[in-house]
């Protein structure tokens, strides 16, 4: 969940504020609020950035990606080796997560 602060921070970089048990009735504005920001303004704009933390193909693939080791061993497999099995089972999951969460 995106926090109230990360939306304030995001509408303005230079804002000071606190923000206590993530309630927008208990902001604290250090700095006066000089540019007014409003309660409708933050949380449109954590819906905005909650879409797009929601949506982040690259973040979704590197959750579901093979571990680093199991590539080494599949590239191993198949360049010393001359077995292929492994890196065509790899690349099957590869193109399949990003089937999954595409660009």
């Amino acid at each position: 969940m995106i926090r109230i602060l990360d939306a304030i921070i995001a509408i303005d970089s230079n804002a000071e504020a606190t923000v206590r048990g993530e309630d927008t009735n208990r902001i604290t504005w250090e700095d006066g609020n000089p540019n007014g920001i409003t309660v409708e303004q933050i949380q449109a704009k954590q819906s905005e950035l909650q879409a797009s933390y929601d949506s982040d193909y690259s973040r979704l693939r590197k959750s579901e990606y093979p571990p680093i080791n199991e590539l080494i061993v599949a590239l191993w497999e198949n360049v010393v080796e001359e077995r292929a099995a492994s890196v065509i089972s790899l690349e099957a999951t590869r193109q399949a997560i990003k089937a999954k969460y595409p660009k």
